[in-house]
């Protein structure tokens, strides 16, 4: 799910969508407006699933598609290869993520995930 925002109502550490990848904006810096222009602001931002660096010029009355980010916790079950099976503390749902090489996860331990546009991914064990 996503909703929409002006650009001008958008803040470092929010989040937005750009070529249909949620992003988290790094920085933001806005020009002033022209002789027949309207200001126009340049978004640095990083994508939350690929981690690629991504910007957009947009003028600050031009509306942007917003992801409706979810954070939950969950439960790992199990760890086979590089995917981890969890399960959902608050809805009990299992599914399958594939392991962050950065983190060490056990059975039993709990973990916090995102979900942004049908995605997941673990952001903290």
């Amino acid at each position: 799910m996503k909703t929409v925002a002006e650009v001008r109502t958008l803040k470092v550490g929010r989040y937005l969508i750009i070529d249909d990848e949620p992003c988290k904006i790094l920085s933001i810096t806005t020009s002033k407006p022209g002789k027949h222009g309207e200001a126009k602001a340049r978004i640095d931002a990083m994508g939350i699933f690929d981690n690629q660096k991504r910007s957009i010029v947009h003028p600050v009355k031009h509306k942007v598609g917003v992801p409706m980010i979810d954070k939950r916790t969950a439960q790992v079950i199990s760890i086979m290869g590089n995917s981890v099976q969890l399960m959902d503390m608050s809805t009990y749902k299992t599914f399958e993520l594939p392991l962050p090489d950065d983190m060490t996860l056990e059975p039993g331990k709990e973990v916090q995930y995102m979900e942004a546009l049908g995605r997941k991914k673990i952001t903290r064990a």
